[in-house]
């Protein structure tokens, strides 16, 4: 299928350059080093770097699916996948959603809550990149913006990995859910199917970016002022 948009011109010009600005790299080092080198530097240096990553994560996934709800979905559509009409991939995770429940997580399932939900979203933004080629006229600021999330997603895993290492003095744990497969392709979907399976994606991934801020932030509270982060 080939599916249509607007807006094109007007969206590439208010954001194209704002794509510049957060694709510099978060990088452990002055030479721009990845995150996987980071276990040279400090565990407060690190955290601070990782929860810079997420934040711009959050942001440029919540652009992506604010271009795309623009471009392809008309308001009725946008409200009915408003009232929970498309779950989420990571529904099935072991993650509250509750403010309470989050405040009683301890570090170790912060960290682990964060990696879970990363490592859940590789697989779905390659396809994501994939299906946006079926569409007609999507501009080339949300694929870019597509594959810098699913980039930076790989490199906020590897600083995760590091930080468990460093806060935990642990590998990564081993849990019931395994994200291979978690995710299923449908070449069979109709139109409507597949603009409104990928703008759920959107949504989710944007709900669960903020989630990993949220929780790297939390932890990062803890580090300081342990009693009162709300």
């Amino acid at each position: 299928h080939r599916f249509t948009g607007t807006y094109q011109g007007l969206w590439a010009l208010l954001l194209w350059p704002h794509l510049f600005t957060v694709s510099v790299p978060l990088d452990c080092r002055d030479d721009q080093a990845s995150l996987a080198r980071c276990p040279s530097i400090s565990q407060e240096k690190l955290l601070d770097r990782v929860i810079h990553h997420a934040e711009l994560i959050y942001r440029v996934s919540e652009e992506s699916c604010s271009l795309f709800e623009e471009m392809f979905i008309p308001l009725p559509l946008r409200l009915q996948s408003n009232q929970g009409g498309y779950a989420c991939i990571t529904k099935a995770l072991p993650i509250p959603s509750s403010k309470s429940e989050i405040q009683q997580l301890s570090d170790k399932w912060l960290l682990h809550s964060v990696l879970m939900l990363v490592q859940s979203w590789i697989e779905p933004l390659v396809y994501l990149q994939m299906t946006l080629d079926r569409y007609d006229h999507a501009p080339d600021m949300l694929l870019n913006k597509t594959k810098w999330v699913s980039e930076k997603l790989i490199s906020l895993e590897q600083g995760v990995v590091v930080l468990i290492k460093k806060m935990l003095d642990e590998g990564t744990m081993t849990t019931t859910y395994s994200e291979q497969g978690a995710f299923q392709y449908d070449v069979q979907l109709e139109m409507l199917e597949y603009v409104m399976r990928d703008y759920t994606l959107l949504t989710c991934l944007k709900k669960d970016a903020h989630k990993m801020e949220t929780f790297l932030k939390l932890l990062k509270c803890r580090q300081t002022d342990k009693y009162n982060c709300a």
